[in-house]
């Protein structure tokens, strides 16, 4: 999915806070697009956000103890996914929304 069908009218979802490995879209696929994640921090040293492609290797896109502390921190990702669902898992003291198109 290249999202040009969709432009700057993205779907969302939100990913609350403690979740592991949640899936974006209701099933996901490969070639699903993930634009952005709005992460709002609540609590900087529980801040962790983390993305995973399918079964590839995890990425860490917001650290624990995040530089500027509790804030909104936009994440721009623009990448399609190569081997199955997007997930994310967020820390105790973070929630996502994450911003893209997904399969359902």
């Amino acid at each position: 999915m290249s999202g040009v069908s969709y432009p700057y009218r993205y779907p969302y979802e939100h990913i609350a806070a403690s979740q592991s490995l949640q899936v974006l879209g209701g099933t996901g696929a490969t070639g699903d697009y993930l634009h952005r994640l709005v992460c709002t921090v609540s609590t900087a040293s529980t801040s962790v956000v983390q993305i995973k492609d399918g079964s590839l290797a995890t990425h860490t896109v917001l650290p624990n103890a995040v530089g500027g502390g509790i804030g909104v921190y936009n994440i721009e990702l623009n990448m399609v996914s190569r081997s199955g669902a997007w997930h994310v898992t967020t820390g105790a003291g973070v929630e996502v929304l994450a911003v893209g198109v997904f399969s359902a």
